[in-house]
């Protein structure tokens, strides 16, 4: 028997169908969310809390290698991840995207917002100006201090006898 909330993970083929049946607003994030932790449910959280539904399109493995954290990145496979984002309340669908952003995604789900981390400039991502030409908003959330990935996958390492 699988767990109810496997129906959120959809094929890039049909989320914005699916995301157009969702409850509106619709708010869409998208990242790698690797190593899931607590800025990552926080983050999540406060997305879901501007609209309605969240839909989170995950970086497909080769377009989470694509970014440069590190050649054994992401440790976690894209079905994984997919997982375990669509396992948390707050999030409404799941889907992936294999371009380096998710330019095209947004341009087919036409999100009411769009928000990214607080580490992004806005004003520089044309997935941004998409949302904000048809009148929606895009914003970035702060981080929740002292949480990131890539240090937390630095930490292990760090620890005797890691690999």
């Amino acid at each position: 028997m699988n767990p109810a909330f496997l129906a959120k993970i959809v094929p890039r083929q049909q989320a914005a169908a699916r995301a157009a049946a969702l409850s509106q607003p619709v708010v869409f994030t998208n990242g790698v969310f690797d190593v899931l932790h607590r800025g990552h449910a926080v983050y999540l959280a406060q997305a879901r809390e501007l609209g309605a539904s969240l839909v989170v399109a995950l970086n497909s493995d080769a377009s989470a290698r694509r970014l440069g954290k590190g050649p054994d990145r992401p440790l976690n496979n894209e079905q994984d991840r997919a997982v375990l984002v669509a396992a948390l309340e707050s999030v409404s669908l799941v889907t992936w995207f294999d371009e380096d952003t998710p330019l095209q995604l947004v341009t087919e789900l036409k999100p009411a917002f769009l928000v990214k981390g607080g580490d992004y400039d806005m004003s520089q991502l044309p997935e941004a100006a998409i949302v904000q030409g048809y009148g929606g908003r895009a914003l970035a959330i702060p981080f929740v201090p002292g949480y990131s990935t890539s240090d937390l996958v630095r930490r292990i390492r760090a620890q005797p006898g890691a690999a």
